[in-house]
């Protein structure tokens, strides 16, 4: 065991998240450097380490810190080097002389106890005598306040964040009522703050235990897509977390409402019709006041207009003609509508025209010169609406200018838009392609930057699993029965050339679907086993399709029901893995939890982060565009793995590079295999779907129908026949609470 004892000379590199860092240190006139992790230190504290000498092949010689101490400098020159550092904001090298010159061994005694005489040192004003004082002050309390919080496993960021949030006070919030954490700091949950609460002693029936935990419940049913919770299964929820009957947690019910964080409504006709239950319905405020605003904003757009149908049919055969379009009556019925209609929706299966009519209804609107903006929810879908169109689409989140800083500090959602109420749109007509997967956030999000008298359209398959996000919004809108719908159900003739469009049309319809039928894009392997299924889609993604489809392995995509059990995203990842990227000594690797990252990897984003930096480059490595913003569901390619650096490159649709820290690693999960839910909005040359036995609620109709529908040249099911059949024959959908459809027939009767 070594021991070093010196000043911090240079920070040669900090993970701020965990605070491991690389340290220049001094000590006896040699520089040495240090490796671990730090909770807080600067550059000038004085430091005394012990731990092992190690030899870096890159770096040379280091000291793996296995324990530290800061300390007091005591020496004059030790005082003059911490002062003159930069730690104090306002005191150079030359003045950190002067001080120390005047007061000698007594400087810091002086600074803490007599602030006032520093001004007696040259160049130093009464003002800025407080300032170091203050500045001292607060660095002892920080340091003092870290190492508190982190005892708790708080991480460097958070408790930053706690401090900064409470200063001094963080000490009683603490040990009387941690679950303020919750409330008051993004970052912060109910679990982290409940295991605090344990270390502290607070009883499992207190208060502020079960409002939190309430609270929690209902902030976390928004991750399954509900809104609100009808009573009697928020309580039964919070009871099974808290460990206490529901009787004890009515009376809170009140205090949350006093305190604004919940809305309480009678829940008559409030529910989409996959969950028909009354009773009194609670939301959190937030998501109650995003559905009662989208409402409102969705009729305040709803304005008729008064063109004669005449002349607009007039116009519009001058156009299909030109443009060599030969739309149906209902496609040329939607036109009308857009023209006509401050909001429309357009709905339909595959096949049935959507994209045919956007762009007859894109043309149109450009003969009248009016200005269009178009958008989808993901990067994959706004390419594909770019190609089909011609005409350049964005992800929603980019048409809004996403600003990673959130609304606020604490703000639930953590991200901020720069268009707005007060910076709206500027578009005559607004297309939003892929709606089904727009939740409540986003479409309220989306409201607000857009002004009455911009039109509206949006499209969307309101057949497919509903948004990640919380809410129902494309199936609430049109069930509501409030705003026009134009639902395209023909399926064109050179569509019904496709066996993958014809059996996505049958399976929607419970029909029967013939697989022993020869096809050249809807194929099912028979296989029995799992082991044998897996073997199976190894070889179609290796071997067979990239040919058949003119795609690389990687653009092809297995997509299962499960994320558990012998054919579930998990299991099949890692067997993945070992054949399509396997281990070699020329690929990086980071093993964290269960994964191992490796340089060449396809990954996923599993989580929205608003704040994480992305850099488009050139290939000289210059940068062409930059922003904000990584999604759930976007797929990417790990290009870089940096151990010394601890960060991890993983390259995005459109070139997007991103460098993840080691911590921010639990955001990403390999792809080579993903969750049907996973793949809205996308669409893959082909796709291979294993069938298997598996959970009734997973293994229904409209997760094959979207399965099925993500694949553009052929789908390859691989499995048992039987069980394919019976996920058609399987109506169930998933439960979720939403109010958007109530929200907007109350709006209504009042208009």
């Amino acid at each position: 065991m070594a021991t070093i004892t010196g000043y911090v000379e240079k920070i040669k590199f900090r993970n701020e998240e965990n605070g491991y860092s690389v340290l220049a240190v001094e000590s006896g006139g040699q520089e040495f450097v240090l490796v671990g992790t730090f909770p807080y230190i600067g550059e000038g504290d004085q430091i005394e380490a012990q731990g092992r000498m190690t030899e870096h092949p890159v770096y040379g010689e280091q000291l793996q810190v296995e324990k530290y101490e800061l300390k007091t400098p005591e020496d004059t020159v030790s005082m003059e080097r911490y002062l003159g550092s930069g730690a104090i904001r306002g005191v150079k090298a030359a003045l950190a002389a002067r001080i120390v010159r005047r007061f000698k061994a007594d400087t810091f005694r002086i600074i803490e106890e007599e602030p006032e005489r520093l001004a007696e040192v040259k160049g130093i004003s009464e003002k800025l005598a407080r300032s170091i004082s203050q500045q001292m002050e607060e660095k002892k309390e920080m340091r003092q306040a870290m190492m508190f919080l982190q005892g708790y496993g708080i991480s460097m960021n958070l408790a930053l964040k706690i401090y900064q949030e409470y200063g001094h006070q963080l000490y009683g919030i603490i040990k009387e009522n941690p679950y303020k954490l919750a409330d008051d700091i993004y970052g912060v949950g109910f679990k982290m703050a409940d295991e605090i609460a344990g270390r502290v002693g607070i009883v499992m029936d207190s208060d502020y235990r079960i409002r939190s935990g309430i609270f929690y419940c209902l902030v976390q049913s928004t991750g399954n897509g509900h809104t609100y919770l009808p009573k009697e299964e928020l309580l039964k929820n919070a009871s099974e977390l808290l460990g206490v009957m529901p009787d004890v947690m009515e009376k809170h019910l009140m205090d949350l409402q006093m305190d604004k964080k919940i809305v309480v409504k009678a829940g008559e006709g409030e529910l989409s019709p996959e969950s028909q239950t009354t009773g009194t319905h609670v939301y959190a405020s937030q998501y109650y006041y995003m559905e009662m605003n989208a409402a409102r904003m969705l009729h305040d757009l709803n304005i008729r207009g008064s063109q004669p149908e005449d002349g607009i049919r007039r116009k519009l055969e001058q156009i299909c003609a030109k443009e060599g379009i030969e739309p149906d009556e209902m496609q040329l019925q939607a036109v009308v509508q857009a023209v006509n209609s401050g909001l429309l929706i357009l709905t339909g299966g595959p096949g049935t025209g959507k994209t045919t009519t956007i762009n007859t209804i894109i043309r149109y609107f450009e003969q009248e010169e009016m200005t269009i903006l178009l958008a989808a929810p993901t990067g994959r879908a706004a390419k594909r609406m770019t190609e089909a169109t011609g005409y350049e689409a964005k992800t929603i989140h980019r048409l809004l200018e996403l600003n990673g800083a959130p609304d606020d500090d604490r703000g639930i959602m953590g991200m901020r838009f720069e268009k707005g109420e007060e910076n709206p749109l500027d578009a005559d007509a607004i297309i939003i392609d892929e709606t089904s997967m727009v939740d409540i956030y986003l479409i309220h999000a989306l409201l607000k930057a857009i002004s009455p008298g911009t039109r509206l359209i949006l499209v969307g398959d309101v057949n497919q699993l509903p948004s990640v996000g919380a809410g129902n919004v494309l199936r609430d809108m049109i069930e509501s029965e409030m705003f026009p719908v134009v639902r395209l159900n023909r399926i064109f003739r050179q569509a019904a050339e496709s066996d993958i469009i014809v059996n996505a049309h049958r399976i929607h319809g419970g029909e029967q679907i013939p697989l022993g039928k020869p096809s050249k894009d809807f194929l099912f392997i028979r296989g029995d086993q799992p082991d044998g299924i897996i073997g199976s889609m190894i070889a179609l993604i290796k071997d067979k399709l990239p040919k058949y489809v003119q795609a690389d392995s990687f653009d092809i995509q297995i997509m299962t029901p499960m994320r558990k059990g012998a054919l579930g995203v998990e299991r099949l990842n890692r067997i993945l893995q070992e054949h399509l990227n396997p281990a070699s000594p020329a690929k990086a690797e980071k093993e964290t939890g269960q994964t191992v990252f490796r340089v060449g990897d396809k990954v996923m984003q599993i989580k929205n982060n608003y704040q994480m930096e992305w850099e488009i480059r050139s290939r000289h490595g210059i940068v062409t565009d930059s922003g904000t913003g990584v999604f759930n569901g976007d797929i990417g390619i790990i290009r870089e793995i940096n151990g010394f650096s601890e960060e991890m490159t993983v390259e995005f649709d459109e070139g997007r590079m991103v460098n993840y820290g080691f911590r921010q690693l639990e955001e990403l999960e390999l792809a080579y295999a993903i969750t049907i839910h996973k793949s809205q909005g996308s669409e893959y040359p082909a796709v291979v779907i294993p069938v298997h036995s598996g959970p009734r609620m997973l293994m229904t109709r409209n997760l094959i129908y979207t399965a099925v529908t993500r694949a553009r040249k052929c789908v390859c099911l691989v499995g048992i026949p039987e069980m394919f059949q019976v996920m058609v024959d399987n109506e169930i959908e998933q439960k979720r609470y939403t109010g958007l459809k109530a929200r907007i027939r109350e709006i209504g009767a009042f208009a």
